[in-house]
């Protein structure tokens, strides 16, 4: 098996598993009765998954071998509502990190289908890390006064006119 294929198996234990820490930082949210974040968060938590199942779906249909792992248990309890979101930024980076590592192996092993794939993810991780540090900053500034500014943000900022990309990777089960 290549390497790329079997880093894209283990891309796969990284895209659940941080599906699974937006789950817990939702959850964290809902339980201080801060819905606006928990819905941002349990948003997050399906677009993970859906990343997983796009590359379940790319090897798939190349006739791949798939593995579908385990994870490790998330962080489910934080010090206040600034670090759920600083979590995630760190992983945002991580994840970035490790889908470059994906693209570069792809290009080492002049799998051009490969890195062809992997470029709508490097296009998506930016986006993920920008939105992610402008929630940092709200959450951060909002937490000094009252974080139900945090909420008002995301109120007035996600929703209605979030749409889906159409040059998407089609994730197997179809994207829900």
């Amino acid at each position: 098996m290549s390497r790329f294929v079997t880093a894209l198996n283990e891309q796969i234990a990284h895209e659940f598993a941080a599906s699974q820490q937006y789950v817990a930082i939702a959850v964290n949210y809902d339980q201080d009765t801060l819905p606006q974040l928990a819905g941002h968060f349990y948003r997050q938590a399906v677009e993970e998954r859906n990343h997983a199942m796009m590359l379940v779906q790319y090897l798939l249909d190349a006739g791949l071998p798939v593995a579908v792992p385990g994870v490790a248990a998330p962080q489910t309890s934080f010090a206040d509502p600034i670090e759920p979101v600083a979590l995630a930024l760190a992983q945002e980076r991580r994840v970035t990190e490790q889908i470059s590592a994906l693209a570069r192996v792809a290009r080492e092993e002049n799998d051009l289908i490969g890195e062809q794939f992997m470029q709508w993810f490097l296009k998506e991780q930016l986006e993920e890390m920008s939105s992610m540090a402008t929630l940092l900053k709200v959450v951060e500034r909002a937490s000094a006064s009252n974080i139900l500014l945090a909420e008002d943000y995301l109120a007035r900022t996600t929703g209605a006119d979030e749409e889906v990309d159409p040059s998407a990777p089609r994730a197997a089960g179809g994207a829900l």
